[in-house]
């Protein structure tokens, strides 16, 4: 899925605010056991990225004793 906005804000003021944005999302988003990657990229080219791995339990196959 790609969701894209359009901001109104200048080159500064989105520089100031992605961090806080990519916080409060993956904060919501950490919640899902899914993996994600959360990508900003401002209208002055800066990028600020969050990736949450998937949160799968490992296969554990019990141990059978041999004879």
């Amino acid at each position: 899925m790609d969701i894209r906005f359009i901001s109104t804000l200048t080159a500064e003021d989105e520089n100031a605010l992605a961090p806080a944005l990519l916080e409060a999302l993956g904060s919501v988003l950490d919640r899902f056991s899914l993996p994600y990657t959360v990508r900003i990229v401002t209208s002055g080219a800066q990028v600020f990225q969050h990736t949450h791995p998937s949160c799968e339990k490992e296969l554990r196959v019990p141990s059978v004793p041999t004879t």
